[in-house]
Parts: structure tokens; sequence; C-alpha cells
């Protein structure tokens, strides 16, 4: 017993104790990160912004920067290839590798637009068709930042995936990147859903800046009621036109499309609450713990990386900018009976974006209800996008 002991070699021991502990594997750009994601879950916590999308997110991305945690969480990468998904050991393979492949492989979005087409209602936008114009003007963000980011020496397939941010669509920016440009999901999705999640913040000083306080005040009349042989057609048609122009924007627009009809059929109520409600909630953390875990410190505190972000934000700001002046213009052409407000809601972040332009509206009359009239715009972008996604597939892929 005690020449065992003996032969025990504590030194060694301790040593690779010591050198698996988290502060010695550790660098500055994991701390930096660990600040961010404090700030995130500050913001989601107790500013509630889209906690249910920045929580998991900012969660994620305090995980994978804990020093000496990726190895355990994610895996050990080749030495040749570090970074990259399909080489990590499959002896090492990780909780977050695993909940990961959703992303690489495009598992995710469409099935999220599933849930996000059970929960939607498209009368707002069968009432009132003119909300496409909103929607299309919101895409104007993804189309200058293509050109800027082409300016800036991207690639036209990586320009192509970094103006899609400008959707404010998460799902579509994914699918778009993982199609044009795989490398650069982890900053893509994080750009994407950070600034989903921050649209309080980014959208409404330029609400108040591009509109007058008597616009913001114009009360809209209700919209006509729609009868549900239109919300049962309107999915099929749409399916239909959209995909045979654009094959390639089926996959994200048919599964929303899909839940929808599941919603306003009332012949599968099972099928649209699960949708709704456990499949959402349930792909929502797996896609948010995901596109968290990629925001490694040295990864995610690139140029390159820093970068994207900033053009997205940009492709954001102009998408928010392009349905306000459209929204603009109709309140002028119908003098005054659109409140510029929804244009806000062009973007495709459902129903995010409709309760920015309710809220802000309730500021300058607590009785001026915008949420309904928003909703048209706000689900003309989620189609606006998927379009627009469409096209980009289709020229550079």
């Amino acid at each position: 017993m005690q020449d065992s002991l003996l032969a025990v070699d504590f030194g060694n021991i301790f040593g690779n104790l010591y050198e698996s502990m988290g502060f010695v594997q550790g660098n500055w750009q994991n701390y930096v990160m660990l600040l961010i994601s404090f700030v995130l879950i500050y913001l989601a916590v107790v500013k509630k912004f889209e906690p249910m999308l920045l929580l998991p997110i900012a969660f994620g991305m305090f995980l994978i920067n804990i020093p000496g945690a990726e190895k355990v969480l994610w895996g050990e990468y080749l030495p040749d290839t570090a970074h990259k998904y399909e080489d990590v050991n499959p002896d090492t393979r990780g909780l977050l590798w695993y909940l990961y492949f959703g992303v690489e492989h495009v598992i995710y979005p469409p099935l999220i637009f599933l849930g996000i087409g059970a929960m939607t209602d498209f009368g707002p936008l069968i009432a009132n068709p003119k909300s496409m114009l909103i929607g299309a003007g919101a895409q104007l963000g993804i189309f200058v930042a293509f050109i800027l980011a082409s300016v800036l020496g991207f690639s036209a397939a990586a320009a192509a995936s970094i103006a899609i941010i400008g959707g404010a669509d998460g799902p579509t920016a994914i699918m778009v990147t993982s199609k044009l440009s795989s490398d650069l999901i982890p900053a893509i999705a994080i750009a994407a859903y950070s600034y989903m999640a921050l649209i309080p913040i980014i959208q409404k000083p330029l609400m108040r800046l591009l509109t007058t306080k008597k616009e913001r005040q114009i009360r809209m009349k209700p919209l006509r009621q729609v009868s549900k042989l239109e919300k049962i057609l309107f999915p099929i048609i749409v399916t239909l036109v959209v995909g045979i122009i654009l094959p390639d924007s089926i996959t994200l627009l048919g599964m929303l499309m899909l839940g929808n009809l599941f919603k306003e059929s009332g012949v599968v109520d099972r099928l649209s609450t699960q949708a709704q409600n456990g499949l959402m909630n349930t792909i929502t953390i797996f896609l948010g713990i995901a596109v968290g875990c990629k925001a490694k410190g040295e990864l995610f505190l690139s140029p390159s990386t820093l970068a994207i972000i900033v053009i997205g934000l940009f492709a954001f700001i102009l998408g928010t900018i392009g349905g306000l002046l459209v929204a603009k213009i109709m309140c002028h052409v119908t003098k005054g009976k659109i409140n510029p407000l929804i244009g806000s809601a062009g973007v495709s972040a459902v129903p995010m974006a409709a309760r920015i332009s309710e809220d802000v509206g309730r500021e300058y009359d607590p009785q001026n209800h915008l949420l309904m009239h928003a909703m048209g715009p706000n689900v003309a972008g989620v189609i606006g996008s998927a379009i627009a996604a469409g096209v980009l597939l289709a020229c550079f892929g």
C-alpha cells in the first residue's frame, strides 16, 4: 500500500490538473466575449429585449467562451482544420456539436418558418395588399449591403450572405449562408439574431427621426373582415406562384405557408398547436444555443467578422428606413390615411417589429392601436425576405 502510494507521481497529477484549468487555457478574447454575453443576458432578463431569442444565444456565447469549456462542449478540432464543423473528432464530439448540426445542415430554419406560419395571421396582409409595397421597400438594406460588401472586397457569394442580414430574418440568413458561404454562418447568424433581438434599440430612434409627431398620431381605419376561404387559398396560391418563379425560395416559403395552412384550415388543430408551441419552442432553444456557441472569441473578434457585423447593422438600418420611406410616400398619396410608423414593420422580424410600431404609436396617442395594421407589412416582410433569398440563391448559388 505504502509502496503503491509512493509510486504515484503527484507532481504529474497536479501538473495535469493545473494545465486543464480554464484560466491557463484562456485568452483576452474569451474574457471580452464573456463580458459581451453578460451584457446580452442583462438585456434579455432585465430589459426583456426578446428574451426567448436573446437569452439562449447569450448563454451559448457564455458557455463556449469559458476557458477550457470548448473541448468539453464542442469537441477536439483536427489540428490543421480548426473551427470546421465536420472535422471535429467523432470520439470527442460534445453536446454543442450535435445541436449545431441543425444549423449547419439547414434543418432548424424551415422548422422555425413552419412554426411562424402556424402562429401568424395573414389576414391583415390579405385585407390590405398594399402592405406588400412596404415589405418590398424594407428589402432595400439587402441590396445596398450587397453592393457595400462587394466594394469592401467580399466575394459575390459572401456579399449575398452578408446582405441577407438586412431582412432581419435569422432562418433566412442561415439558409442563404449555408448554401453560398458556409464558413460565414457563425458571424452572420449571430449578427442576424442579435439585431432581431435588439429591434427596440435600433428601430425606435429611426422611427422618431423619419416621422413627424402629426404622422405618428394618425389613426387608421379598421381593416375589413377576411373570409376563411381567402385565408385558406392565400398560402396555396402564394406557394404556387412564388415556387414557379423562384424555386430556390420554396424551402422556407413552403414551410411558412404549410404552417399557416395548418392554422387556417381548422382541421389539424393538434398539428397547428404542436408547430406553434412544442416544436417552435424546442427549435428556438436549440437554434439560440447553437448560434451563440459559435461566438468564440478568436473567431468573433476578427476584422472580417467585425466588418460583417457592421455591414449587417447598416443593412438592417437601411431596411427599416426603406420601409418607413415607402410608408411615408403612401401616407402622402392617400392624404394621411396611412400611419408611416407601420413602415418599420416591413422587416421580417415577426411579430417583434409590428409590436414596436404599436408601442411608438401609443407613446403619442394611447388610444391609437397600430398592431394589426403593422402586421400586414410585417408578414409581407417575411415573404419578401424569402423571395430576396431566392433571388440571391438563383443568382449566386
